[in-house]
């Protein structure tokens, strides 16, 4: 990683105070916020600069100029309440906030590690009003809080950022027509419209078409404007705060990556060959530097401009690991405990899983597949290239989607649903059920299932979709562990299966490569031994717990306890036979969760050995933010950390 340097809060205190003109002044702290949000994205290994980018110019004229909290404080009950419901473009806020001493820079520089800043917004971090990350829940949650200073007497607006994306979770409408019938008026909104979602533009996901039209049938005042010209964000905030009977809502005509030429939409579009690949992830080494370069001569040029001397930048310690590998799609650094360990291997389960659906696809030409704007995320762009026709772009919308495959299924089709598992678990819970009560098949690809990566924070990390899942009295909950049994299970959920089934996929690289025998073949609701032991019984699935499963085996085997392995994918369909005879010579049985300890493999290995005592060691609380050593380290779910528990019960 190349040194990195950073500018700290006092430099900003200078800019502000050397009374210069107000929007030479907010140009400038914007670029220096994107300068920081850019170091502090490289040093984390992972984050979102695009839309950090387009948001930081709205960030800096509230915060700098427009909301009362730096007169107030923010802990005063009439301040301003300002949040951003996007969540991804978090790290420009946490540079504003920053800037205004409200972050130290030691935290700043923990941006996605434990004890940081999380990957997506947490009201644990001052100056952050919301959790958010989870989209569509903005409007609703601040139309709220706006309530409630009408009712307690309270003075101050509620300002919530969206972004245009995001419009498509159909709650944001629900919110829209309530705020107005309820005459919240100190509440607005500004969409931040830069006109791309995760990899391609919104009117290719699911076109908003006349949005200032739409919003403005709900009864909001609405306006729209340059959200990068602060001249023209001033003159509609005038605008806003003498109306006093309407909530209001400014769309903010925005650029994606903004102020890094080459992460600018519509340039990086082109160059990308029509998919943006600056939404997530920390850019290498050389198109930092590229970045970090033009940041600065641009501030330069600004300084020198105003008058003011150049800034004094602080150095910044390198991370105590530095080997953070930059990875699309939100897959965080290299997963493991801090043990030595193999390199993390090339296998991806997702990528299998991606061409497997594609290999399917010839002979059943009934297999369709829907996506929720994550066709890359999840593996399924190859599909929706090879069979354009019999793929189904949904955009932002869980429930939407899940309830037309749920029509789809009941006409003949097999549709295979991807997003990620927290978010389609989750809000599609209630349409999920109402399929599965028509006794349909549907397949559902969970993807980003459990703990790793922990970058993001809980909004991302999901560790409760099996126990939703798994309640429903069709549906088989399956977590595979490397891409031969992924490849396998593939393939029996679309030709074998018949029930729903819920593929549960980690989305990173796997941290070894797991060998099975040459004869192996998947059998439903049995397991594969990976490493024999006859002192203790562990069971775990998915690449993760897998490999730290079997690094615990290796810590004690060295300690003179032979551990045995056994990865059992089927979470909630066990063979009772195979599992008796299984268990049958071992007094210790354990079970590794990559998911919450309740509803998942552990719970139905003790219901199918009824009575028989079984430790279940998976996710306390909620799960933890930070790289993936720290989090599994966190949960005591490392290698070392799974030694230790295993033999203080034995």
């Amino acid at each position: 990683m190349p040194a990195l340097s950073l500018i700290p809060p006092e430099e900003f205190r200078r800019v502000r105070g050397a009374g210069a003109g107000a929007d030479a002044t907010l140009a400038l702290v914007g670029d220096m916020c994107r300068a920081n949000a850019l170091v502090a994205v490289k040093r984390a290994g992972s984050g979102h600069l695009g839309s950090s980018f387009s948001s930081l110019d709205l960030f800096t004229h509230l915060l700098f100029e427009e909301l009362n909290v730096a007169e107030l404080g923010w802990d005063h009950p009439d301040r301003d309440v300002f949040f951003s419901s996007k969540g991804h473009d978090v790290p420009g806020l946490y540079a504003a906030l920053h800037a205004l001493g409200v972050i130290p820079t030691s935290r700043l520089l923990r941006l996605r590690r434990l004890g940081g800043l999380d990957g997506h917004p947490d009201i644990g971090v001052p100056g952050i009003e919301a959790n958010s990350g989870s989209l569509g829940m903005g409007i609703s949650k601040g139309r709220g809080i706006a309530w409630a200073k009408r009712f307690l007497g309270r003075g101050g607006r509620v300002v919530v950022l969206v972004g245009d994306g995001e419009l498509q979770e159909g709650q944001n409408f629900e919110a829209l027509q309530a705020t107005v019938h309820q005459r919240v008026s100190n509440l607005w909104v500004i969409v931040d419209r830069n006109e791309l979602q995760s990899d391609k533009p919104t009117d290719e996901i699911l076109a908003l078409g006349d949005l200032e039209a739409k919003l403005g049938a709900f009864g909001w005042h609405v306006a729209t404007c340059d959200g990068h010209d602060h001249v023209a964000l001033r003159r509609v905030f005038g605008e806003f705060r003498a109306d006093t009977e309407r909530p209001k809502v400014l769309i903010a005509n925005t650029i994606k990556g903004k102020g890094v030429s080459f992460m600018e939409h519509p340039r990086a579009l082109a160059e990308g060959g029509g998919t943006y690949r600056w939404h997530a992830g920390a850019p290498g080494d050389d198109d930092f530097a590229r970045a970090h370069a033009e940041l600065g001569g641009r501030v330069d040029g600004r300084l020198r401009g105003l008058g003011l001397a150049p800034l004094s930048l602080e150095g910044v310690p390198p991370r105590e690991d530095e080997r953070s590998v930059s990875l699309q799609g939100e897959p965080e650094s290299g997963v493991g405990s801090p043990a030595p360990r193999p390199r993390v291997s090339d296998e991806f389960v997702a990528e299998v899983y991606g061409q497997t659906l594609l290999e399917l696809a010839e002979a059943n030409p009934q297999l369709v597949v829907l996506d929720g704007d994550l066709a890359s995320d999840c593996r399924v762009r190859a599909f929706e290239l090879a069979h354009p026709a019999r793929f189904i772009e949904n955009g932002i919308a869980e429930q939407d989607m899940v309830s037309m495959a749920g029509g789809l299924a009941r006409h003949g089709l097999l549709p295979v649903v991807n997003s990620f598992a927290s978010f389609l678990a989750s809000r599609a819970n209630e349409q999920i059920y109402n399929n599965a009560s028509e006794k349909t098949k549907i397949i559902y690809a969970c993807h980003y299932a459990g703990l790793i990566p922990a970058g993001p924070g809980k909004s991302h990390q999901s560790v409760r979709d099996a126990s939703l899942f798994g309640a429903l009295p069709n549906c088989a909950v399956v977590h595979p562990g490397n891409a031969e049994e992924t490849r396998a299970i593939v393939r029996w959920a679309v030709e074998q299966a018949e029930e729903n089934v819920a593929i549960r996929l980690a989305i990173g690289p796997s941290p070894r490569k797991l060998e099975f025998a040459a004869d192996w073949r998947l059998e439903v609701g049995r397991g594969t031994v990976l490493a024999e032991g006859d002192d203790a019984l562990v069971f775990a699935y998915g690449p993760v717990m897998l490999h730290e499963t079997l690094v615990a085996a290796d810590t004690l085997r060295a300690r003179g306890t032979r551990m045995q392995v056994v990865d059992l994918p089927w979470l909630n369909r066990i063979d009772a036979d195979w599992l008796a005879e299984t268990v049958a010579p071992f007094g210790k049985v354990f079970v590794v969760e990559d998911h919450a300890p309740v509803g998942g493999l552990g719970d139905a290995i003790r219901r199918a050995l009824d009575g028989k005592q079984v430790t279940v060691l998976g996710v306390e609380g909620w799960p933890a933010c930070g790289t993936p050593p720290e989090a599994l380290r966190q949960h005591k779910l490392d290698g070392a950390s799974l030694a230790d528990r295993i033999l203080a019960r034995g």
